[in-house]
């Protein structure tokens, strides 16, 4: 009993919250943490709430007011300003001088004599004036003066049931009474880039000028001005290093090679050196950064792949066999995915007992490119390494480096991806590759933006990779390729492309299968950049859109809206303070016409059912008036299978049209 807290209140169900709070929920600089919590106690006394949140390395942690939303239900938000990481929590409590506001209240209105109640009213200023600091303890005695002036009875019942009052009681209440959640939360914060980004793959060895056998740094960076044209502010690198010679593949994957044929980038090292040499043909050290200060000033920023795997040439099979699988036969085991067979990669043994010196080693290589102007890295499949491996590295390298972005390039199981993203990386690939129709779309777009999942998975959609070109693409022609652009980029704000295979609409595939034929991976290209019937302008449109509307830098703002036809789908964004909304109409058939009544949620858009309002298509700059809630939408594939729509209403006494939101 000496210990026992006199405590009356119970808290529950407190959102946002990742597995009972074993792992953080994600936030940007800049965005608002909104807490909900259900907060109640015994009998029919009124209940204070309180948001606590505090930056990591802070001390004390600021108090917010929670509002009671009804059925116990109580909300709170904080903004985020610092990289790094918030701890929050909540706490509520039985308030006696709340419970005396609303009975008093209750009281007046009955018209009933509240001489008596007044007077406890007041020994509750007195109580709280004696614990208050000396500014808040001359508020209350001036409420307990004017009370004794005994003139001006309705002006004092006013301020005592001021809600000012109300919250200054609250911060000195006696703690023994307090209900605190039973964990402390925690955001992790990260740059705004993390939830924002336009990506752009490319191969350097595919940009040699004409004449030339193998690209360099300083042939791309030739290119950099056209990928930033387009309204990319990431340009993504497969790997860079020196590519080994023993098993190496061939055109389209084949065990048989040319003696020019370069090999895959994912088959890493050779005598030339492993995970931190670039390949000698790229370059150096020296041309490399040139290329990211070019980026840099045209708003580009480079990310390079990470991928833990070696060539059987690589230094470290010679220098650290430990790391490796042999078999009984005294060969080291090459990568498989059976029936697949990577012969000219071999994977690390995880479960050496050096794991240690592997681990640090593998850190070293994160550490290295850093200090050579990397912050973002695409991790070639991390679902095949041991999540404690993630979880420990992510960690490590953020103490140091918190503004490092991670993309985990995981294809498989749900769950596994999901756990990757728990355990610290910054955003995912996704199964948007495969959901084509409007209810996959839907039901999938509907799991990541509304179920806990938002808190951490950050989805990065990419319609098509130098590994995957999906039946879609294969056989919708030039219009699957725009749909496919257009859902990528407003769906997520997150999404990337491989590079001029997709702006030129290469649909040739090996035969019965959704990867490439003559694929890149394999081959050094000659791309025609600016070849007929490329969508390099749609594509600058439509990031040109992105880039000016903040209702598309967030996908949790996600909604979709009916519209009578399944081959057509509707959906909208707006800006977190509604002065942005950008609805999307997606014709998902790319070869037939097709058309249909959307209906418009009138009353989320304060209008009435008789005001016309115009819809300007940000596209096409085609614009249409529309009047009511269902309204015509007809989209043709041949001409643009997409609107991307601005609202503007009618100012009937301007006889104008001004934007709405």
């Amino acid at each position: 009993m000496e210990n026992q807290k006199r405590t009356r209140v119970g808290i529950e169900n407190v959102k946002p919250e990742v597995e009972e709070g074993i792992y953080p929920i994600k936030r940007v600089i800049g965005e608002n943490v909104i807490v909900q919590a259900d907060i109640f106690a015994d009998g029919h006394d009124m209940v204070s709430a309180q948001l606590l949140y505090r930056f990591s390395e802070d001390s004390f942690y600021e108090r917010i007011s929670m509002v009671h939303l009804g059925n116990d239900r109580w909300e709170g938000s904080f903004r985020v300003d610092r990289i790094g990481s918030f701890l929050f929590t909540v706490r509520g409590w039985v308030s006696e001088y709340r419970t005396w506001c609303q009975d008093i209240g209750k009281k007046q209105d009955a018209g009933q004599d509240i001489t008596v109640d007044l007077k406890i009213g007041i020994s509750l200023l007195e109580k709280t004036k004696e614990a208050a600091s000396s500014a808040d303890a001359r508020f209350l005695k001036n409420l307990i003066d004017r009370y004794g002036k005994k003139n001006n009875d309705e002006k004092i019942i006013s301020l005592l049931l001021d809600e000012k009052t109300k919250e200054l009681i609250d911060k000195y209440v006696n703690e023994d009474i307090i209900t605190y959640y039973k964990r402390e939360l925690c955001v992790v914060v990260e740059r705004k880039r993390a939830l924002f980004s336009t990506w752009y793959e490319i191969f350097p060895r595919s940009c040699a000028t004409k004449g030339k056998a193998h690209g360099t740094f300083k042939d791309c960076e030739k290119i950099l001005p056209d990928i930033a044209n387009m309204g990319f502010d990431v340009v993504y690198l497969p790997p860079i290093h020196p590519i080994g010679k023993t098993n190496r593949k061939g055109k389209n994957n084949l065990p048989t090679l040319e003696i020019d044929d370069p090999g895959s980038p994912w088959a890493i090292g050779s005598k030339e050196g492993g995970h931190k040499t670039i390949h000698p043909k790229l370059g150096n050290m020296e041309n490399l950064q040139q290329f990211i200060d070019r980026a840099k000033k045209l708003g580009l920023e480079v990310a390079i792949d990470l991928a833990y795997q070696c060539s059987p040439d690589h230094p470290w099979v010679k220098q650290h066999p430990e790391w490796f699988k042999w078999r009984p036969d005294g060969t080291i085991q090459y990568a498989e995915n059976p029936p697949k067979k990577y012969e000219d990669i071999i994977p690390f043994n995880f479960d050496t007992p050096d794991w240690h010196s592997l681990w640090e080693e593998l850190k070293s290589v994160v550490l290295f490119w850093i200090d050579n102007g990397i912050s973002i890295f695409r991790v070639d499949n991390p679902h095949t390494k041991p999540f404690t491996f993630w979880e420990w590295l992510i960690k490590e390298i953020r103490q140091e480096h918190p503004s490092v972005i991670f993309l985990s390039e995981a294809f498989t199981r749900p769950k596994v991806m999901y756990r990757l993203a728990k355990l610290g990386f910054t955003q995912s690939y996704t199964y948007f590759t495969w959901r084509n129709t409007k209810q996959e779309l839907i039901e999938y777009l509907t799991k990541l933006t509304t179920s806990e999942v938002k808190e951490f998975f950050r989805p990065n959609f990419w319609p098509n990779t130098p590994d995957i070109l999906p039946e879609y693409l294969q056989f919708g022609g030039r219009a699957a390729f725009i749909i496919r652009l257009v859902l990528a980029a407003t769906l997520s704000s997150n999404y990337g492309i491989y590079g001029p295979a997709y702006e030129l609409c290469i649909n040739e595939a090996l035969q019965g299968k959704e990867e490439y034929l003559d694929s890149e991976k394999y081959e050094i290209k000659r791309w025609d950049r600016n070849n007929r019937g490329n969508i390099k302008e749609i594509i600058a449109r439509v990031n040109k859109i992105r880039r000016e509307n903040p209702a598309l830098h967030y996908t949790k703002n996600l909604r979709f809206y009916n519209i009578e036809n399944d081959a057509l789908i509707f959906y909208a964004k707006s800006s977190e303070d509604r002065t942005n909304t950008i609805f999307v109409a997606v014709n998902l058939d790319p070869f037939h016409p097709q058309a249909g009544r959307v209906q418009i949620p009138l009353s989320e858009l304060n209008l009435e059912a008789d005001q016309p309002f115009l819809v300007h298509d940000l596209l096409s700059d085609e614009k249409y008036i529309w009047q009511g809630e269902y309204n015509y939408i007809a989209l043709n594939p041949l001409v643009l299978p997409v609107h991307i729509f601005t609202l503007k209403r009618y100012l009937h006494r301007e006889n104008d049209f001004d934007y709405f939101m």
